[in-house]
């Protein structure tokens, strides 16, 4: 592999990154405005006198959803 196609090659996967990183920020960012993520039927929540556990099930399988379609989606 010659080094312009690494180079070119590295450059790709830093725009990836970056762009991937831009895109979580961007989420952090809006999750105030999306009130219902996080509250769906099948996210569960246990709260206890000095104790609380949360686990969002169905929020986590709408965007493990909504990734593995967009991965899939650019990968063609």
């Amino acid at each position: 592999m010659s080094e312009n196609m690494l180079m070119a090659s590295l450059g790709k996967t830093l725009l990836v990154i970056g762009a991937v990183l831009a895109g979580l920020g961007l989420l952090l960012l809006l999750a105030d405005r999306v009130g219902w993520l996080g509250k769906l039927p099948g996210d569960f929540v246990v709260r206890r006198e000095h104790f609380t556990f949360y686990f969002p099930l169905t929020t986590c399988l709408i965007i493990s959803v909504i990734v593995s379609f967009l991965i899939w989606f650019f990968r063609r």
